[in-house]
C-alpha cells in the first residue's frame, strides 16, 4: 500500500522538521487509506462491530522530514491473526531515502475488549495481503 502527502508548516517543529507526534497522524491516516484500499473502511468495521486498538507503536528515526517535503508512506500487514495485527510502515522523502520505520501492532476488540474475528473478514484481510505482496 502506498501513501503520498505533503508536509506543511503546522506540522513541523521549530527547527522545521516534521514534529514527532505527526508521525504518528501520518502513518495512522496511512493504515486507514490501505484499510479503504483494501475494503474493509473503519465504518465498515463500526457496522459489525470491530475496532482496531493499537497496542505498541515504535519508531525509528532515520533521517529529518522537512516542510513542504513530499513523503511517501508504504504500509504492509507483516502478521495478524484473527486476534490482533502488525504493520510495518516506511517513510520516504521526495528522494526516494527511508526516513522513518514504524511497526505497529492492534488488536481487534468487540464490547470493549480483545476479541477474534470471523472468518469472514480474517479472509478479507488475507487477501488483500496476498494481493499486495
Amino acid at each position: 500500500m502506498i501513501h503520498k502527502r505533503k508536509i506543511y508548516g503546522f506540522m513541523c517543529d521549530v527547527y522545521g522538521h516534521l514534529n514527532n507526534a505527526n508521525y504518528l497522524f501520518i502513518y495512522e491516516e496511512a493504515r486507514a487509506e490501505g484499510l479503504e484500499e483494501a475494503g474493509i473502511p473503519i465504518r465498515d468495521l463500526e457496522k459489525i462491530g470491530v475496532a482496531i486498538y493499537l497496542s505498541e507503536i515504535n519508531l525509528t528515526f532515520k533521517k529529518p522530514l522537512m516542510l513542504e517535503e513530499i513523503v511517501t508512506i508504504k504500509s504492509n500487514i507483516i502478521e495478524y491473526n484473527k486476534i490482533k495485527s502488525v504493520w510495518r510502515q516506511e517513510m520516504y522523502n521526495s528522494k526516494n531515502e527511508l526516513c522513518n520505520i514504524a511497526i505497529v501492532k492492534g488488536v481487534f476488540i468487540k464490547n470493549g475488549k480483545p476479541a477474534r474475528i470471523d472468518n469472514e473478514l480474517y479472509k478479507k484481510i488475507a487477501d488483500f495481503i496476498k494481493r499486495d505482496v
